[in-house]
């Protein structure tokens, strides 16, 4: 998955670098620069900085990882927040993407965050995390990269109250305990069940088929049997989109995208197939359609399959922002 968001200690991520949030002088400092100075070996590691410092905000250099199990460890200076209005966001925003081409630059496939500036330097946690998705996405429109967004435990996370309410508002009003998905399944066979008979009561099916010309998305309802990855692709093109543009906005690895284009019976998980749904912005008739291809289905007894079903209600398809509300509700992120 090119980002995803955990809960962990950053200096025991087994990546091949992690990103230290550092004073503009190298100097070991609290919070998690001293968690990783500590882990890796505090003289080795600041006599490396010594050979780097001082650095200005925003920009970012590298050491060795010494005894962490990343290779690296990427110094980037954030931002002390002020007002907002003195460049912090801008200043933020480049530790993010400094860092992420100083670890193309030496050869990473993966590198953890932690969010930069939203500690001792009192960046709103909201905002210090809409800065760092926004900068860390943008970069991996353009390349290919593993990317961590670290937190330690949900205090040092936030996502915005005004959205989280607007979930939770629908939550309330639409999980049912007991709602099986089976029960979903069978409703959903029945609406189909009834458009048939509803084209048979007029003519038989066969005629139907053979006369209709389908194209678009109406060709994609009415082929009840086509296989998830050709249903995936004539959406594809039915929605005007690329390859490269459906799986980035998935969150998805370019090797599984591969994968699921190249093999027809490929059947992926539901996290993948809702991703795909995401990327493609579809309804949620589409979205039940192309998740059936794959024997799914959305529940209301599942509080992740009510969160996605808000979002696509409201039409909001960006996955990231799906991502941090999934994180906060402590459920399975999407991509693959």
């Amino acid at each position: 998955m090119p980002l995803t968001i955990v809960r962990q200690d950053i200096t025991k991520m087994t990546v091949d670098a992690i990103v230290n949030a550092a004073n503009t002088k190298l100097q070991m400092g609290g919070g998690v620069c001293g968690a990783i100075f500590e882990a890796a070996g505090v003289s080795e590691l600041q006599a490396a900085c010594d050979k780097l410092a001082p650095i200005q905000m925003g920009e970012a250099v590298i050491t060795s990882g010494f005894r962490l199990p990343a290779k690296y460890v990427i110094h980037t200076a954030g931002p002390v927040y002020r007002d907002g209005k003195q460049g912090e966001e801008e200043l933020l925003g480049s530790c993010y993407s400094n860092s992420l081409k100083l670890a193309l630059e030496n050869g990473c496939e993966s590198v953890a965050f932690p969010l930069i500036s939203s500690g001792i330097y009192g960046y709103p946690k909201a905002e210090a995390l809409r800065v760092a998705t926004s900068a860390i996405r943008d970069f991996l429109h353009y390349h290919d990269l593993d990317v961590y967004l670290v937190v330690f435990d949900k205090a040092s996370f936030t996502v915005s109250e005004e959205l989280l309410g607007e979930v939770e508002a629908f939550i309330d009003a639409n999980y049912i305990d007991g709602y099986g998905d089976e029960h979903r399944r069978r409703q959903l066979l029945q609406v189909e069940m009834d458009a048939i008979r509803k084209c048979e009561a007029t003519e038989p099916l066969s005629v139907i088929l053979e006369e209709k010309a389908y194209s678009g998305l109406e060709d994609l309802v009415g082929s009840l049997d086509e296989p998830f990855s050709q249903t995936l692709l004539r959406l594809i093109d039915a929605k005007g989109k690329t390859d490269v543009e459906v799986y980035k906005r998935a969150n998805l690895d370019r090797k599984l995208f591969s994968k699921i284009r190249s093999n027809k019976g490929y059947m992926p998980s539901k996290r993948t197939a809702i991703a795909l749904a995401v990327a493609l912005e579809l309804s949620l008739d589409e979205t039940d359609d192309l998740l059936k291809r794959a024997g799914y289905a959305l529940s209301r007894s599942n509080r992740f399959d009510v969160i996605i079903e808000y979002f696509i209600v409201n039409g909001k398809y960006d996955i990231f922002e799906i991502n941090e509300v999934l994180f906060s509700y402590d459920q399975p992120l999407l991509g693959g």
